[in-house]
């Protein structure tokens, strides 16, 4: 396929999603990179793979009305687009935050159809959420938006259906409220959810997963150039789930974390935040729901930098580091943010979040020929671990922490000598896009071949 021909697809695409400009980038993105895989085999263009695979199977939006704590009515969108269910039932998570919309979930199923094919486990494409902001809301609050969304959700998923997790906005808490509804409702007890609390069918590891798949996956490609972990600076977005259990990995791994963030700025810590600060940046985000700038308060030898929504640049990227690892949200990492890693020694950037570098700042990391690792296999281990919880709850057994582990830690090597080696194969080689592209692309349009137009 040209780059005419993918101009053309394109502006198809573009004339059928207007306005969604995340779902417009992350097709983009996959279709530039896919084409040495498309001209290679015409059976994809005979069957309409690309056109198909980029139109979801099915979208649900519906509304979601609770009472607050004032006994307000409120009213909320939500949504699930299950987006290909090729390699098996839907499969991503829902995200609760106020920039929400069906671009932003487009986006997300779109990523996460590869993602879940990189895995090697039966998972097919999915993503759902509301506009519903958790922040500043009570337990209640919570608990009634919960039920009244999975009030309506619950028709359209289930074990071998569509297994939604959490995301952004979804932690333990919200997954609780969300699968004792779906209960009460169908009357069963199924792996219908994951994240779930261990005392219910939930998996050891779940939380950690994310975050420690992008550390093995960072490590994976550090080890092509004969370096690891041990002793690099390394600086981290976010301060969520991914954030705070990448950086225990580093830890682990004798590395230096110097920063984390939240919407509002960023800290850093240029003594390092050791485990005894970790666990006060644990406490602070996941028990009294703080804000970051908390963090000079308890240690007054470190900075804390507000960061303007919408400036030219985040300083957190100017932070000299040896490894990045982007953990907060979509396109946080803009071109002049990926000039300035490089220009400060990085060497490694491998994403947690899905999609964080934006395309002018892929390109640059790609140019400059650092280590890259793109979110859809680099971030692979939440799902990973979903989907080993899934296997349990099928089972009704449950995997000893170590098992669990080391599932994980195969599963990211696995993902990463495939995208290896069909950069390699397709004649990109060391480029983490287009291997991983490339990988999770054949698997799920050879499914779709073998199963008609469907």
């Amino acid at each position: 396929m040209s780059s005419a021909a993918v101009d053309a697809f394109m502006a198809n695409v573009r004339a059928r999603n207007p306005e969604q400009k995340e779902f417009l980038q992350a097709v983009r993105e996959v279709v530039e990179s896919i084409m040495p895989a498309i001209d290679r085999h015409p059976e994809y263009r005979k069957a309409s793979i690309l056109e198909r695979l980029v139109e979801p199977e099915r979208v649900i939006l519906f509304r979601v009305p609770w009472v607050s704590d004032r006994g307000d009515v409120e009213v909320n969108r939500g949504f699930r687009v299950e987006f290909n269910s090729a390699i098996g039932p839907y499969k991503g998570g829902l995200r609760f935050h106020p920039s929400v919309n069906l671009g932003i979930i487009k986006f997300l199923g779109f990523e996460q159809i590869f993602k879940n094919a990189l895995t090697t486990l039966p998972m097919g494409g999915g993503k759902g959420g509301s506009d519903f902001d958790p922040k500043g809301r009570s337990d209640m609050e919570v608990m009634r938006f919960c039920q009244s969304f999975m009030t309506e959700l619950f028709r359209h998923i289930g074990a071998d259906t569509d297994v939604p997790a959490g995301d952004i906005g979804v932690g333990g808490r919200e997954i609780g409220y969300l699968f004792g509804q779906y209960k009460r409702i169908v009357n069963r007890f199924e792996g219908v959810l994951t994240g779930k609390g261990l005392n219910w069918g939930g998996s050891l590891i779940r939380p950690e997963a994310t975050g420690y798949g992008q550390v093995y996956f960072a490590s994976e490609m550090l080890r092509t150039r004969g370096l690891d972990v041990e002793g690099k600076r390394c600086v981290i977005s976010g301060s969520g789930n991914v954030a705070q259990f990448a950086a225990e990995k580093v830890l682990e791994l004798g590395g230096k974390i110097l920063t984390f963030s939240d919407s509002s700025g960023f800290v850093y810590d240029a003594n390092g935040i050791d485990r005894e600060k970790l666990d006060f940046v644990m406490d602070l985000k996941n028990c009294r729901r703080g804000r970051m700038r908390e963090y000079t308060d308890k240690y007054p030898q470190a900075e804390y930098r507000a960061v303007e929504p919408g400036a030219a640049s985040n300083p957190l990227w100017a932070v000299p580091c040896d490894i990045a690892l982007p953990s907060a949200t979509q396109n946080e990492i803009n071109g002049e943010d990926a000039a300035n890693l490089v220009k400060n020694g990085c060497c490694c950037i491998c994403e947690g979040a899905n999609m964080p570098s934006t395309p002018e700042a892929v390109d640059i990391f790609l140019e400059a020929g650092v280590l890259y690792g793109p979110g859809k296999a680099a971030n692979a281990g939440g799902v990973a671990v979903s989907g080993l919880e899934m296997s349990q709850n099928s089972q009704r057994l449950s995997w000893s922490r170590e098992e669990v582990d080391g599932y994980l830690h195969r599963i990211m090597t696995r993902i990463h000598g495939n995208c290896l080696a069909k950069a390699e194969e397709y004649g990109h080689p060391g480029n983490y896009v287009v291997g991983a592209n490339i990988a999770g692309f054949l698997k799920v349009a050879d499914a779709m071949i073998d199963m008609g137009i469907v």
